[in-house]
C-alpha cells in the first residue's frame, strides 16, 4: 500500500475545499463540475461541484456531493458508515493551532498528552473530527 486518501461524504464541495485550503493549506489538485464541464485544478465560479481531491504534503482528502456518492455506490449508500477521527502529523502544531483557534470549532484544545504528543481537535464544516499532533521534542 502507498496512500490512503478518504472519500468523505459532504452537501457542499465548492466550500469543503475552501475550508481545508484557507484554514488547513491544502491545495485543490482536481475537481469535477457537475455537468463535467469543469474539471480541472481551480473551482470555476457559478459550477456546482460533485468530487474534489485535495492533498497537503502525503495527506489528501476527496469529497464527494452526498448524491453522487449515493449514485456512484448504490443501494449500500444508506448502511455506509464510519467512527473516528482523522489524524494528520504536523510539523509546527503551535503555528497551525494559533492561525485556526478563531477560526474553526475547537473540540479539544491544544495541550501535550501523557505519551508526549502535543495535539487539538476540530470539528470541520460537515461534521468530521480532524485531530492534528506533534511528537514534543525531548529536552538535551
Amino acid at each position: 500500500m502507498k496512500r490512503l486518501t478518504p472519500n468523505l461524504a459532504v452537501k457542499d464541495v465548492r466550500a469543503s475545499v475552501n475550508y481545508y485550503t484557507e484554514h488547513f493549506g491544502f491545495v485543490l489538485k482536481m475537481a469535477v463540475s457537475e455537468d463535467k464541464s469543469a474539471v480541472g485544478d481551480t473551482l470555476v465560479e457559478g459550477k456546482e461541484y460533485v468530487w474534489a481531491n485535495i492533498m497537503n504534503g502525503d495527506v489528501g482528502f476527496m469529497f464527494q456531493r452526498e448524491d453522487s456518492l449515493k449514485e456512484d455506490v448504490g443501494d449500500f449508500f444508506d448502511r455506509l458508515g464510519a467512527s473516528g477521527t482523522f489524524y494528520m502529523e504536523v510539523e509546527d502544531i503551535d503555528t497551525l493551532y494559533h492561525n485556526v483557534k478563531n477560526r474553526v470549532e475547537i473540540l479539544k484544545e491544544l495541550e501535550t498528552t501523557w505519551y508526549g504528543q502535543r495535539e487539538f481537535y476540530v470539528r470541520d464544516l460537515n461534521g468530521y473530527v480532524l485531530a492534528f499532533a506533534m511528537m514534543e521534542q525531548k529536552g538535551s
